[in-house]
């Protein structure tokens, strides 16, 4: 009888077995214990590494060209206490080459008042720095090392063909973060900005990619890896919301030239200040509905002024914005239409101290030419 329930009590756990796995509610092992599929529980799929996608492929390919050429510079400045007692104060940015021989691209603000220059490489090598040459006026310097061997450098792109919309990297130190990338895009252009000094920085690049203290004087890079812009400055309190602003690399190879050729450089001035109005607010005017750059202030003793060039002479309110009535209105400068706000800060930039302009405008109902030579700016506020 013992025998016939324990043959009965087999059977049964043989063919719960045989039904249990067949229906995939036990484990099952390969000849290495591993357990295999149709176990009774497993946990979350293991997702496979997908490729890089082509947008990752450049953004990487960029980094790891342009960090090298990117430096760190650290200045110190020697202050007084209340004491005056003289103590240290280091400050740091970001920098890049443009040479093989050490010349390097920054901010002004960045090594400006310093008694001591230190760059530091991307293998860490540490050189002391000369200042060569400095724009206040679009906070830009020269710097140089004195490499042990060619550096790798950058290559200049042209800040006149950038649009909003662009992808842009930028790569610096936040923070002493040496060789941080961010990715953006170009979020505006023309932009006019005020540095700590009261002075308006303008026709800045205004970018999303994140810049933080440490970025200043690092490049701005498009998707071809050449640098569009110097990373300038920040808006917003102590670090990023999204901001951020850069001198258009034009500017800077002006700079560069000037430097090269012994030309003092400095950036040619006008002396205009005024709005773009265009469309509805133009016919409202009286002014042809194409548009350009309505002259509100001209600068006494400036070039504008020796060329006759006049401002407004009332200010009247228009639906919910105050205009500047009775000045000339900019139609073009060098034969280029002046179609957007900051058209003329862009044809200044192609412009040196001692250039002329040639500006078409509109006043009292008609049309004519007028060539403006143009001095140096000191950093003025006017075009």
């Amino acid at each position: 009888m013992k025998m016939r329930i324990l043959v009965l009590v087999t059977l049964l756990v043989g063919a719960f077995v045989l039904i249990t796995s067949r229906a995939g509610l036990l484990p099952r092992f390969g000849k290495s214990g591993d357990s295999l599929t149709g176990q009774l529980w497993s946990g979350p799929p293991v997702g496979r590494a997908a490729g890089l996608s082509t947008d990752e492929v450049n953004n990487i390919d960029i980094y790891k060209e342009a960090h090298l050429a990117t430096v760190n510079i650290t200045s110190t400045l020697y202050r007084r206490d209340f004491f005056w007692n003289v103590y240290p104060v280091r400050e740091s940015g970001s920098g890049f080459f443009v040479n093989e021989d050490g010349l390097i691209i920054t901010n002004n603000h960045v090594i400006s008042g310093s008694a001591k220059l230190q760059v530091t490489l991307a293998d860490q090598s540490r050189y002391e720095a000369t200042v060569l040459d400095r724009d206040q006026a679009s906070d830009l310097a020269i710097i140089k090392i004195n490499p042990r061997k060619k550096v790798p450098t950058l290559r200049l792109g042209d800040s006149e063909k950038v649009q909003v919309g662009q992808k842009v990297l930028a790569i610096g130190n936040p923070f002493g973060l040496t060789g941080t990338l961010t990715v953006g895009i170009i979020s505006s252009l023309g932009r006019n900005i005020k540095d700590d000094s009261g002075r308006e920085l303008e026709a800045m690049i205004q970018t999303d990619a994140a810049i933080n203290p440490g970025n200043s004087g690092g490049p701005l890079l498009d998707s071809q890896g050449n640098v569009i812009g110097v990373n300038t400055a920040i808006y917003g309190p102590g670090g990023n919301i999204g901001i951020g602003f850069a001198m258009p690399v034009n500017r800077a190879k002006a700079m560069m030239n000037g430097f090269q050729t012994s030309r003092r450089y400095g950036r040619p001035k006008l002396g205009i200040s005024g709005a773009y109005v265009a469309g509805d607010l133009a016919e409202a005017l009286d002014l042809p509905v194409e548009g350009g750059f309505l002259v509100y202030e001209v600068q006494p003793d400036s070039p504008a002024a020796a060329a006759g060039i006049r401002g407004a002479q009332r200010y009247v309110i228009v639906g919910n914005t105050e205009v500047g009535v009775g000045g000339d209105l900019v139609l073009a400068i060098d034969g280029r239409p002046v179609d957007r706000t900051d058209a003329i800060n862009r044809a200044m930039q192609q412009k040196k101290p001692g250039d002329f302009v040639e500006m078409t405008i509109f006043r009292g109902g008609r049309t004519a030419k007028v060539k403006v030579p143009l001095s140096s700016s000191t950093g003025s506020q006017a075009l």
